[in-house]
């Protein structure tokens, strides 16, 4: 039967198709290639001059997160570590992971390496970076002629 054939009853097959396809890259983008989800899990907001960063890393402190800026891209990396009582038992449940992480975040303009400020409060980190001089928008007088 040729599509030409289907009764014009308001059902659109490549319609439904579109739905679904949506819809299954919804579940899975925040998925990595290796069918993990990506730790830590992060949100990202513009000021006018400024990006604000923010991630939860519960079960981790200040001193065990690495922060690098190079040009756009901020990087956190370090380690979660299981406490001593978790380790030598027999488990039911473990959905929390424990090791290395490492996340890179591509950021939406350059942004100044002196001007960071991160403050890390009940496992959120939260890092502030202003956006570089030369870089902000510039207003530009127009002149009567």
């Amino acid at each position: 039967m040729a599509l030409s054939e289907f009764p014009r009853l308001g059902f659109d097959p490549f319609v439904e198709l579109r739905r679904m396809q949506s819809e299954m890259n919804r579940l899975f983008s925040g998925f990595s290639a290796t069918g993990t989800r990506d730790f830590p899990p992060i949100n990202i907001w513009l000021g006018e001059n400024s990006v604000v960063v923010t991630a939860e890393l519960p079960g981790v402190t200040g001193d065990d997160v690495n922060l690098s800026l190079e040009e756009d891209v901020l990087t956190l990396a370090g380690k979660r570590e299981p406490k001593a009582q978790e380790q030598n038992v027999s488990w039911q449940r473990r959905e929390r992971a424990y090791g290395s992480f490492s996340r890179a975040v591509q950021l939406p303009f350059r942004v100044d390496p002196d001007k960071v400020q991160a403050r890390f409060n009940n496992g959120v980190l939260e890092i502030e970076l202003q956006r570089l001089e030369a870089d902000r928008p510039k207003k530009i007088e127009i002149r009567a002629a």
